[in-house]
């Protein structure tokens, strides 16, 4: 029985594509021989025959390329979904995200409930900001329900 080797980088399983390509071994006969020895964590072979493809053009790098991440979101772009929630509160995400060409709808949404932290109450956006006053009053106005609703109420005894 052949060894099978279970934890791997992708670095190491491009290089074994890169050297068997180099050998010039088609990519389906690559996939067999990495499925082989990489049994689990081995790569699909769709990529394998990517990884072929970009041998062939020239690429030598078998290491993955430094991304920046998340992409931030700019200011102005939360003030105009802003501008444009507060001209029409009936807006809907995909709406305002065809308006915003430079967000995703999903992008919009997070801004609109993150940033912004507004919610959509029938039919329309409202912030969600409630001051301590406020707070106070809907703890007291549930206090006086309760005490109202349970003197009403007969006791068995």
């Amino acid at each position: 029985m052949e060894p099978v080797i279970s934890v791997t980088a992708r670095c190491e399983i491009r290089a074994v594509i890169r050297l068997l390509h180099a050998k010039k071994l088609e990519p389906i006969d690559i996939y067999r021989q990495l499925s082989e020895i990489y049994v689990q964590k081995c790569i699909s072979v769709q990529h394998v025959r990517k990884w072929c493809r970009e041998f062939s053009n020239g690429c030598t790098d078998i290491h993955d390329e430094k991304r920046s991440g998340r992409l931030s979101i700019s200011d102005e772009t939360v003030e105009k979904i802003e501008r444009i929630l507060l001209e029409d509160r009936k807006i809907s995400i995909k709406e305002m995200a065809l308006r915003v060409t430079e967000v995703s709808e999903a992008s919009t949404k997070r801004i609109l409930t993150e940033k912004l932290d507004y919610h959509k109450i029938c039919a329309r956006w409202v912030p969600h900001m409630l001051t301590a006053e406020q707070k106070q009053q809907r703890v007291d106005c549930a206090h006086m329900c309760f005490f109202k609703n349970a003197s009403k109420t007969p006791r068995n005894s």
